[in-house]
């Protein structure tokens, strides 16, 4: 696993905190473990109560989102560059944005919330508030892919900033083909079936 990848749970992880979630690794050594946040669990919170001035430049629905359990009162931004030419900030900009690897041209990053937002409106199209995120420790996802509760795969530059994003898992399942497709129409609880 690398930082950019998605994973994704399967049916079988019941967990609450991570049932039906699509993460975006932030980070994924051997040593130090993992780090992402969830990208379809936007919380009713709007950004503009929390962050004034960020919400300009917000993905829709311009809310918190719900990163996970670690650390809820974390807050992690997410960015997306402009464009392929400008993915690669100057100046001001480039100093609150670092990409992420595996991402192609480097089009999400992650950016510093101390930056002003007019600082990096020029080379930053869209930006994503988390409150909280996913951890694993050294081995642990690992574990828990092969054990079956998580499917790693390739993330799009638009997963992270999503308009529709309870629907996200759907859509990312579906675009795989068989047979990981067909978990997108798994009902949420088999026994109403």
């Amino acid at each position: 696993m690398r930082a950019g990848q998605l994973v994704v749970a399967t049916p079988a992880l019941l967990d609450p905190h991570f049932a039906r979630t699509v993460v975006l690794l932030l980070q994924a050594s051997d040593e130090d473990g993992a780090v992402g946040v969830v990208l379809n669990r936007p919380t009713g919170t709007s950004l503009d109560d929390v962050l004034p001035g960020w919400s300009e430049l917000a993905a829709s629905p311009p809310a918190v989102f719900s990163g996970g359990p670690v650390e809820p009162a974390a807050a992690i931004c997410l960015g997306r560059a402009r464009s392929s030419s400008s993915a690669t900030p100057s100046g001001q900009a480039r100093a609150a944005y670092a990409a992420l690897d595996g991402i192609p041209g480097g089009a999400v990053g992650t950016v510093d919330l101390e930056a002003a937002p007019g600082d990096i409106a020029a080379t930053i199209a869209q930006v994503r508030i988390f409150a909280g995120y996913a951890g694993w420790t050294s081995g642990q996802l690992e574990a828990e892919v092969a054990e079956g509760a998580w499917w790693v795969l390739e993330s799009l530059p638009a997963d992270a900033f999503d308009h529709g994003p309870e629907q996200l898992w759907q859509r990312v399942l579906r675009r795989q083909g068989p047979p990981v497709a067909f978990a997108a129409t798994y009902p949420e609880d088999p026994t109403l079936n």
